[in-house]
């Protein structure tokens, strides 16, 4: 019997399409039903809904997800109401306090809709905008950082893709790959071989892992039409070694340093003058240095959490450095950052002392 699905993103902020709940459409179309995409909490659906799919992101993200849950369940009780998502896969005890049934919190891939091509006629003005395809040309990691959820909820590698041409929307000129661990996968380089040959811009969105580019990768990547930097991380001093071999890799093949960004971890097991040493490494490698803040896969308010080595005041200053001082939320490796930040400092107190505001001052 055809039904009619209603796709739920809620009001919090994501500068990309929900790609699950586009993924999900297709799959509704193939069985014969009609889908249709709201965001926020909107009455101005076209019919009542058989079925209702929530998406999720963050886990601080929760509060938009249960004004969704309950305003739908009020305005539609006779439909079948699902939640899914990164904050329905990692909190499922806590999504279920908002009043949706405990046995309707779907946990983890729907495999069912993975290989499919996501109904971006959902999302026009993306198509205008952007024109880009979303895609995972494998799911999961071999790594098992313990800072990360991708574990919990993809596992190691799998859905591994040879070709990615199915998944491109007619039109797009521009793939974004969502993959955790790109290199990673056997179909890697097939993959980025039919890019090339599709000339399609590229944006390695969830970054490269720095241990596995190699002088082959790196002449691979610079052949691309590359939409956005090279995202790389450095979580802890012990990757010092494979972080600058990548930089040089990638400099020895033309990739400017400044297109290169490297994420450095901080508030996990690190400390303040850890955290600097990081990023004096990456600028004097001649590479972008921006520091992420470490939230815990159960954090139900972002930035709240403070490491045992941290405290409020240090990390309000590297909050307020970044903003004042840096670009975008990141440090580039100019002659005047590297002259007064890096040569002239020795610790972390040193080089953000301007900063660091007293504790009682700090909200």
């Amino acid at each position: 019997m055809r039904k009619h699905v209603l796709l739920v993103e809620p009001e919090y902020y994501t500068k990309y399409p929900p790609l699950g709940l586009l993924k999900l459409s297709s799959h509704r179309k193939s069985l014969g039903d009609t889908t249709e995409l709201v965001r926020g909490t909107r009455m101005n659906v076209s019919q009542e809904p058989d079925l209702i799919y929530i998406t999720s992101l963050w886990t601080w993200a929760w509060k938009p997800v249960w004004e969704a849950i309950r305003f739908y369940l009020k305005y539609f009780p006779s439909s079948e109401l699902w939640l899914g998502g990164l904050y329905a896969s990692l909190m499922p005890e806590h999504a279920a306090l908002s009043g949706i049934r405990p046995d309707h919190i779907f946990r983890g891939i729907f495999v069912d809709a993975e290989d499919l091509l996501p109904d971006y006629s959902l999302v026009p003005e993306w198509n205008r905008k952007v024109g880009g395809s979303i895609i995972f040309s494998s799911r999961g990691c071999i790594r098992s950082c313990p800072f990360c959820a991708v574990p919990r909820i993809e596992g190691k590698m799998n859905s591994i893709k040879n070709s990615i041409r199915h998944l491109i929307w007619p039109g797009h000129r521009r793939v974004i790959f969502f993959d955790n661990n790109l290199l990673a996968s056997p179909g890697w380089e097939s993959v980025l071989d039919e890019v090339e040959e599709l000339g399609l811009r590229v944006d390695f969105n969830q970054g490269l892992d720095a241990r596995l580019i190699t002088k082959k990768v790196a002449r691979k990547v610079s052949q691309l039409k590359v939409d956005e930097v090279i995202r790389l991380s450095y979580d802890y001093r012990e990757m010092e070694r494979y972080v600058k071999r990548a930089i040089d890799f990638l400099k020895s093949e033309g990739i400017e340093g400044r297109n290169i960004l490297v994420y450095a971890l901080y508030n996990f097991t690190d400390d303040p003058q850890d955290l600097f040493e990081r990023m004096k490494d990456v600028l004097q490698w001649g590479a972008v240095c921006y520091p992420m803040r470490y939230q815990p896969t159960n954090a139900l308010y972002k930035n709240r959490y403070i490491a045992p080595k941290w405290d409020a005041v240090r990390l309000d200053a590297v909050q307020r450095a970044r903003r004042v001082i840096g670009f975008g939320g990141a440090f580039p490796p100019y002659e005047g950052m590297l002259k007064v930040k890096v040569e002239k400092c020795k610790t972390f107190d040193e080089a953000f002392h301007e900063f660091m505001t007293p504790q009682e001052d700090i909200k």
